[in-house]
């Protein structure tokens, strides 16, 4: 098998336990919430503690194994993900739930994020592209298999048992790592102590604030000052960032126009996407009176169209190129998105999933385009600071997408004068991260015409482009 093929596949190991656990779990919100003896959508606080364990721990993945090895940092980050599972298995509260979620995201931060950056520095540029097919494809299986087995553990079982089928992946993932995972290193600058301080606690404090201000673990007034706190912190960090002279996180890669579309532009994009594992779970379950199984039945067919795309998104981009198919599938991916508050308990069910057949294609393009696009002018030495950099922000933004969409089911609810289980209120709750998701339309219209060209396999067109360009500069 091609090297760098089976690369790919072995991260995609890792990607699928994550997967696999994420939507699994958001299928079996309303059970687990009924056995924690809390409301449902209190639970998007164990979706938010993992991806923003994520955020905090992501940048600091590229420094430790270049410190420790790539190697033994994968491995090590597959066993605290194992670790972190057992400890949802055994939770009893919502807190529990929260804090071993938060472990879990720990493990997770350094898993993925150290393979990629692998990926990254040992395929060539112009097979990145099929690279990081290669490694989302096997890994989308999970959102296939998650919600119809989640479904069915949570109506038939003990939920529980959601996390604990992670483990056997998990430990085929440490061996294929321990033969064929190359053992990394670069040199090693000091790490910026002071920066990882004020963005961790800066992003954990913000995004916890933010996430409790519904009354959920904590008051009003206690979480309106932790998020101020928060967004202080991170302030902080900018100003930190600026006279540091090897900051943990480099800002300066946000004068890339690509990176800056691709990482601030997908911000946009992923807040409104990140809402989609919470908000259609419960839309089904508590306002159609769907069992989980019969909810996991529906919403797996958007995997399947992930994956069709996910075949056909290089041929696409070499078609388009990135900038037109950016900003277009923008628009239609957040015109579908914003479709799913339009479903009703009548609704025929294969309506249901045709829509979110659809909808998966689109999304599943626009993921692998921001993911490729990103990258496209950053050279070797500094592509680990972007992979940190662009995975936090990733992160971030899906969570931040869960907690606005709680917020704006709560916030139809106070409109309608209607409990926020009725599905009037989630049709505005999907309107209101739909608008957010095509908001990112406009930093992809900004590209370049020619930006990616030699990522897309385009690079014929992107040298004429620059031609032309510099013709006209010359008549003028």
């Amino acid at each position: 098998m091609n090297p760098g093929r089976r690369l790919s596949l072995i991260v995609a190991t890792t990607l699928f336990i994550e997967t696999m656990d994420s939507t699994a779990i958001a299928t079996s919100l309303p059970v687990i919430a009924e056995d924690l003896g809390t409301e449902p959508i209190a639970l998007k606080l164990a979706l938010t503690a993992y991806l923003l364990a994520l955020a905090v721990f992501i940048p600091v993945s590229g420094w430790v194994a270049d410190r420790f090895g790539a190697k033994r940092t994968f491995m090590l980050a597959i066993g605290v993900f194992l670790l972190g599972s057992l400890a949802c298995a055994a939770s009893a509260s919502l807190e529990q739930l929260v804090a071993a979620r938060f472990l879990q995201g720990m493990g997770g931060a350094l898993m993925v994020p150290v393979g990629r950056l692998v990926l990254l520095r040992t395929v060539p540029k112009n097979e990145l592209v099929q690279a990081l097919s290669w490694l989302t494809i096997p890994a989308l299986v999970a959102p296939i298999l998650g919600p119809p087995i989640g479904g069915f553990i949570a109506t038939y079982s003990d939920w529980r048992w959601i996390f604990l089928i992670n483990i056997p992946m998990g430990l085929v993932g440490m061996v294929l790592a321990w033969r064929f995972v190359p053992d990394l290193r670069e040199p090693v600058k000091p790490l910026d102590w002071t920066g990882f301080a004020l963005s961790g606690l800066g992003l954990a404090l913000a995004l916890f604030g933010f996430s409790t201000l519904g009354r959920h673990l904590v008051s009003t007034p206690v979480a309106v000052a932790t998020l101020v706190v928060g967004v202080a912190a991170m302030v902080a960090y900018v100003w930190h960032a600026r006279r540091h002279p090897h900051p943990l996180i480099d800002l300066g890669l946000l004068r890339l126009p690509t990176f800056r579309a691709g990482v601030v532009g997908g911000m946009l994009f992923r807040i409104g996407i990140g809402a989609t594992p919470f908000l259609l779970p419960l839309m089904l379950q508590l306002g159609f009176g769907l069992t989980p199984l019969q909810s996991g039945l529906l919403t797996f067919v958007s995997a399947v169209g992930a994956i069709f795309m996910k075949t056909m998104a290089a041929a696409v981009l070499r078609r388009f190129g990135f900038r037109r198919v950016l900003w277009v599938n923008a628009l239609l991916a957040s015109a579908m998105l914003a479709g799913f508050g339009l479903f009703r308990a009548d609704t025929a069910h294969w309506v249901i999933m045709a829509v979110l057949l659809v909808s998966g294609c689109f999304r599943s393009l626009q993921f692998t385009s921001l993911n490729a696009i990103s990258y496209a002018e950053v050279d070797q030495a500094r592509m680990g600071q972007a992979s940190s950099l662009s995975g936090m922000l990733q992160q971030f933004s899906l969570a931040l997408g869960v907690a606005i969409g709680g917020y704006a089911l709560q916030v139809a609810g106070s409109f309608t004068g209607q409990d926020y289980a009725d599905p009037a209120n989630f049709g505005w709750a999907f309107l209101t991260v739909g608008v957010i998701s095509a908001l990112s339309a406009w930093m992809m219209y900004r590209l370049p015409h020619d930006a990616g060209a030699e990522m897309a396999g385009r690079a014929e067109v992107g040298k004429e482009l620059s031609e032309q360009k510099a013709e006209q500069r010359s008549a003028t």
